[in-house]
């Protein structure tokens, strides 16, 4: 048995570049992976694939699949395909990252899952394996297997790994409702934005430290999408921003909003805040 910590994802920037042939969109996304994490805990069995999962702390649990839908169920499934056998494997999950929130909660099961079974039945994956595992079963699981600071292309899974930044603590609210990650960029397609994040001077800012010339030019092309159906997300933002954070954002498609801070305001700006949940983390 061992466990491990599947840690949600923001989106400190998210353009979309254009159309692939694939149907799926090219991106250009700066990830941060931050504390707050389900908690995956993994299993020898005989054979398959079994999932048991407490998510009676987050909105929007009573909606999550609790069969072969499920990502950390896919994980398994095709780390099994991959080695070409047989790797029984039980996974319980306790989750803490809501659900359809733009923080990846399902994507960083699966590759929380993937790097455990690496572990747990000594397969020795290579970070390159593990991630070609990923990318089969979602766009954002080679991020969550790889973590820190990177930024991501293609669809979401070409990884460029950037200097760590300095470890900001991170205010997190997410709204009543849920916004599929689908919707939005379909929806997005019908209007797309005409203003585009800097990507390649905001990473050049984020190396030289000059983290409010970065800030101010952080962007979320997915914002106003979302915007129109949870309107809520700009009262988020004002407030944080209000309460003395350095920047606020949507994460994702959504429909979470992050607030950067120094330590000393993360509760005063998590207690203006009026939303469904609020979370204080940080950097990991």
């Amino acid at each position: 048995m061992l466990r491990e910590l599947a840690r949600a994802k923001i989106n400190l920037t998210l353009d979309i570049t254009g159309l692939r042939a694939d149907g799926y969109h090219a991106v250009s996304m700066i990830m941060q992976t931050v504390d707050l994490a389900d908690e995956v805990t993994l299993k020898k069995i005989s054979g398959g694939v079994s999932l048991s999962m407490d998510a009676t702390g987050i909105e929007g649990g009573e909606n999550i699949p609790r069969d072969e839908k499920n990502l950390a169920w896919r994980a398994a499934a095709e780390v099994q395909k991959f080695c070409g056998r047989s790797l029984g494997t039980a996974i319980e999950l306790v989750k803490k990252i809501p659900a359809a929130a733009g923080l990846a909660g399902g994507s960083a099961d699966a590759a929380a899952v993937i790097r455990g079974m690496n572990r747990l039945h000594e397969l020795n994956l290579t970070v390159e394996d593990m991630c070609a595992i990923g990318a089969g079963v979602g766009s954002d699981v080679p991020f969550c297997i790889v973590g820190g600071t990177c930024l991501a292309e293609g669809r979401g899974e070409l990884l460029t790994r950037l200097a760590p930044m300095k470890k900001f603590s991170v205010v997190l609210a997410k709204p009543d409702g849920e916004i599929s990650t689908a919707w939005a960029y379909k929806t997005y397609d019908a209007n797309p934005a005409t203003v585009h994040p800097p990507t390649t001077e905001i990473i050049a800012q984020l190396e030289r430290g000059e983290f409010d010339a970065a800030f101010k030019n952080f962007s979320n092309v997915l914002e106003g999408v979302a915007l129109k159906k949870i309107p809520a997300i700009a009262e988020s933002k004002r407030k944080m921003i209000a309460a003395g954070a350095k920047v606020a954002l949507m994460s994702g498609s959504g429909p979470t909003v992050f607030a950067l801070t120094d330590e000393a305001r993360a509760e005063s700006i998590a207690a203006a805040v009026d939303a469904a949940q609020v979370f204080i983390t940080e950097f990991h």
